[in-house]
């Protein structure tokens, strides 16, 4: 357990060690041995060691000298035995540059960007080595190898020890001073001659499948995977690569599994060697391609996870599947999950008579995923939303009884749409129960009418009425994908008008667009946005919002996945109606993020998200969250403003260990201050972020 007293800032004193290395080419001025780490030069060779848990340590052989492979020997360690998990292998990089159109509005957050459909570049990223530089950070140690290489990119590989397990990570980190490139790359492990004996791997229904390696074989091989894993065994142990489990996944329109792993010789024709590794198709679905943001001059951490195991038969699969919780949301006393914004057009495939299957394939890899709430986005390309009445009608019907079918124990189905009508932009609507609407009214038409067969219906003809109507049914509305997309200069562009102040207008929508490698988290536009909303005075929120279109179970649903945790004791039937989802809602009572991290509890001097803390003389307040987390954390932020400005307190939080759960505590000054709200996000770029405070 940690203390703590470690999420209350302080300077960090750099430990020296006192250990003498001869070669002027290893650097050690950041590196101290008191956090259980050993670096040792031995017969020309680098040899780091780390506390790998258990009483057992990793090490690294590093060969510093030209021509050889960078790890001679990959070891586990303990009193009794020393175990070689592979030998002779090197880290790959392949990076992909395309040109990023930076003409549009939207800029660098563009997602209708066709990257792929237009020139690029294909490097293999060349390691010169030069120095290796050893850096104690927390509970990890981090080695940095100069000189790294491709095209217009330059970098260094830096490979990062976590302390307490047996993960490691590699990363080609890269930087060009080119303009508007926008990049993807593959990674992985190879060797002149195989260390593996066999391959393992998940395929998409969650069955180990296996190879064994076939002497002489040229050619590589792409596989679907569920885990986005590829597994090499060796004669003493097994090791797993795979990646960030979102943060490498750029954001597509459709959630196909594109075959993300590789194994073989020859892969892509620009290596000889057999390795196993990670990869992009570089068309995506074949629709807008973006791929990830490399403005000029950051550093793009093109980087993959390595998990060591002493284990055979694939078992070490268990244990990177512990990461994101078997790809599952780990259910939270008091709360329920809730994912929304899918564009599955089911109801559609019903009117247009093809075959579905009584339980859709969205329904069951959704449920499977422990998603107990399901928002949908339907007709969004289908259907006949704009119809005045005659066909929209019995669509809406269609979806009503269609969520209800489909509702039952733990799963709930809440009907919704992506009107795109009257407000401007593009924005999501949800209504507390079944709600007949008509997008437009032509003059004489009632504004609203009661019906035999669907009862009250509505007709909207203005911004005005589409509020008249969501305050009337006790609807909310959010922008979707705000400041990109369709929305781009929105809600900015109507953040004075009457509906943007209305209670009803819920703030706006959360999804990793644009993808930037460079960044340790994810999805700024609209964390930057959340902000921005709160300095302007508005009481708004932001829900985490998926934006996918048709889903099934072998599907990589869980790559673009995002979650909100409402704070709900109880899931509300479908024909109840689901009034406390939409209160927890327009009440801020919720934390959302990629699901490796959950808030169990948040305060600010004893006032949760939502809620309004009203300041006494002492002009300070305590946060208090408890974190519970997968990955090593890399850092927590507290972030608050006055009404103008914006103001972050960051806390490292590189003294954990991967999987904890822990309470920490910090103290600031809010003498000024408006609100204020948390973000936490681990060494995989994975998040959660809360709800602000509100502060009178």
């Amino acid at each position: 357990m940690y203390s703590t007293k470690q999420f209350v800032l302080i300077p960090l004193l750099l430990l020296f060690t006192s250990l003498a290395i001869a070669r002027q080419n290893v650097i050690l001025e950041e590196f101290s041995s008191e956090n259980g780490a050993e670096v040792i030069e031995k017969n020309g060779e680098v040899q780091v060691s780390w506390p790998s848990g258990k009483g057992e340590k990793g090490t690294l052989h590093l060969d510093m000298s030209s021509g050889n492979p960078l790890f001679k020997a990959i070891l586990l360690e303990d009193s009794q035995q020393t175990k070689t998990i592979a030998k002779a292998v090197d880290p790959l990089f392949l990076l992909t540059v395309g040109q990023r159109d930076l003409s549009k509005e939207s800029g660098w957050n563009i997602f209708f960007d066709r990257t792929a459909y237009n020139p690029y570049e294909e490097h293999l990223i060349m390691l010169e080595k030069q120095t290796i530089a050893v850096k104690s950070q927390g509970q990890r140690t981090v080695i940095q190898v100069n000189t790294m290489t491709a095209g217009n990119f330059h970098g260094w590989l830096e490979i990062t020890l976590y302390h307490g397990s047996t993960l490691l990570n590699m990363a080609a980190v890269m930087a060009t001073p080119d303009d508007a490139k926008a990049i993807i790359y593959d990674a992985g492990l190879v060797s002149k001659n195989s260390p593996w004996t066999e391959l393992f791997w998940s395929d998409t229904e969650g069955y180990l499948q296996s190879s064994q390696i076939s002497a002489g074989k040229n050619s590589s091989e792409n596989l679907a995977v569920k885990y986005r894993t590829i597994i090499g065994e060796g004669e003493e142990g097994s090791l797993a690569v795979f990646p960030a489990p979102h943060q490498y996944f750029y954001p597509l329109d459709n959630a196909y599994n594109l075959k993300y792993v590789w194994f073989g010789a020859n892969y892509r024709n620009m290596t000889e060697e057999f390795g196993i590794g990670i990869r992009h198709d570089l068309m995506g679905d074949n629709r807008h391609v973006p791929w990830f943001n490399a403005p000029p001059n950051t550093n793009q951490r093109l980087n993959f996870f390595v998990l060591l195991s002493d284990s055979k038969d694939g078992q070490i699969l268990k244990d990177v599947k512990a990461f994101t919780h078997d790809d599952q949301y780990k259910p939270l006393n008091g709360y329920r999950t809730m994912a929304s914004h899918f564009h599955t057009e089911h109801m559609d495939d019903i009117l247009t008579h093809k075959p579905v299957p009584a339980i859709p394939g969205h329904v069951k890899a959704l449920r499977s995923m422990g998603v107990n709430i399901m928002h949908l986005g339907e007709y969004h390309l289908a259907g006949n939303p704009r119809d005045p009445g005659p066909r929209r009608l019995p669509e809406l019907k269609l979806m009503f009884e269609e969520s209800a079918r489909l509702s039952s124990g733990d799963f709930l189905m809440i009907p919704g749409e992506e009107p795109n009508v009257h407000y401007g932009g593009h924005w999501m609507n949800m209504f507390p129960k079944p709600v007949y609407w008509i997008m437009s009214r032509e003059d004489g038409q009632p504004f609203v009418e009661e019906t035999k067969e669907y009862g009250k219906v509505y007709r909207v003809g203005s911004k005005e009425e589409m509020l008249k109507l969501l305050e009337a049914e006790g609807g909310l509305a959010w922008t979707a994908h705000a400041r990109t997309k369709g929305s781009t200069g929105f809600p900015d562009n109507y953040k004075e008008e009457g509906f943007f102040h209305s209670t009803t207008f819920n703030g706006a929508a959360w999804k990793v667009i644009p993808a930037d490698l460079s960044l340790p988290t994810m999805g700024r536009r609209v964390l930057d946005l959340m902000d921005d909303m709160a300095n302007w005075g508005e009481r708004k929120y932001v829900i985490a919002e998926a934006d996918l279109f048709k889903l099934e179970p072998d599907y990589e649903i869980y790559g673009p996945m995002n979650i909100n945790y409402l704070q709900l004791d109880k899931l509300p039937k479908f024909e109840d109606g689901w009034q406390t989802v939409v209160d927890a809602m327009q009440n801020g009572k919720f934390f959302s993020g990629t699901g490796e991290i959950l808030l169990p509890a948040f305060s600010v001097n004893g006032k949760s998200s939502g809620e309004t803390l009203k300041l006494d003389d002492s002009q300070t307040a305590e946060v208090n969250v408890t974190i519970d987390w997968t990955f090593p954390l890399n850092y927590a932020e507290i972030i608050y403003g006055d009404g103008e400005k914006v103001f972050r307190e960051k806390i490292d939080l590189s003294d954990t260990q991967a999987f904890g759960i822990q309470e920490f505590q910090s103290t600031i000054n809010i003498k000024g201050v408006k609100w204020i709200r948390l973000e936490v996000w681990d060494v995989a770029a994975n998040g959660v972020f809360t709800q602000p405070v509100w502060v009178e």
